[in-house]
């Protein structure tokens, strides 16, 4: 039970690594909110939990946000982990990706991060020690020619969580804010970068990209959340968990 007494909202939880992350700390003892923009969903994962609830969120809304923390915080009594997931990618070069592919993957990837640390820094400080998680990607320190907004707004997200960090260790004591940045992950994103490749062919490819020779589990992020929003990392913050397989050390 490393999570016990932890009171957890995490974004984009519906499905895939927010759906992990979730069940694995309400495992370790937490009490979990799952939000998503797709409320049916949502509703059906938290049922899955067993006692746990879900709110609708457009994590691109700051009022939105506002919302939801009142709300989630109302229901545990507070909130001392905000796990900042939600996110997606729209493959593209400089030169082929339009503005509008541009502008909808910076405000779901990165401005979200942005609006939840701003919505949620008051009430975790009242709940502390806390804990901000923002999933960030190795795509924010490897690039690739077909992800350049991905790119961008991951690298986005490594450096707030460094100024948030360091705000919080001085205006919100007991309040710490870390990144986890993993290489591809087996859920459904993995499918929109893999082209007309089968799935299981394209997740081959990938593997062998990577020096452990696979890519990671929704668990693999799922164990970092838990540590990262447990007391044990109580001297972590600012920092970046890489959970890459071994391919930033190439």
């Amino acid at each position: 039970m490393r999570l016990a007494g932890k009171k957890a909202l995490v974004t984009g939880a519906a499905r895939g690594i927010g759906l992990g992350c979730a069940r694995l700390m309400a495992q370790h003892g937490c009490d979990v909110v799952i939000t998503d923009i797709d409320l049916p969903e949502a509703n059906r994962a938290a049922e899955s939990l067993s006692g746990h609830a879900a709110i609708k969120l457009d994590v691109t809304d700051r009022q939105a946000w506002t919302c939801a923390v009142d709300k989630a915080s109302q229901l545990m009594d507070g909130i001392n982990v905000l796990v900042n997931n939600a996110g997606i990618i729209i493959p593209g070069t400089v030169e082929d990706l339009d503005e509008a592919a541009w502008d909808r993957t910076m405000n779901v990837d990165l401005k979200s991060v942005y609006l939840g640390c701003q919505a949620a820094l008051p009430v975790l400080s009242r709940s502390a020690p806390a804990s901000i998680v923002n999933i960030a990607s190795i795509s924010s320190m490897i690039a690739s020619a077909n992800f350049a907004a991905y790119n961008a707004a991951k690298a986005g997200v490594h450096m707030l969580t460094k100024s948030v960090a360091l705000h919080a260790a001085r205006s919100h004591p007991g309040v710490r804010c870390n990144s986890i940045h993993p290489a591809f992950v087996d859920t459904g994103m993995v499918d929109q970068v893999a082209n007309k490749d089968d799935p299981q062919v394209s997740r081959r490819k990938l593997a062998r990209q990577i020096p452990l020779g696979r890519i990671a589990t929704v668990e693999d992020v799922a164990w970092a959340v838990v540590y990262l929003a447990s007391n044990e990392s109580s001297f972590m913050t600012g920092s970046e968990l890489k959970l890459d397989g071994g391919v930033s050390a190439m």
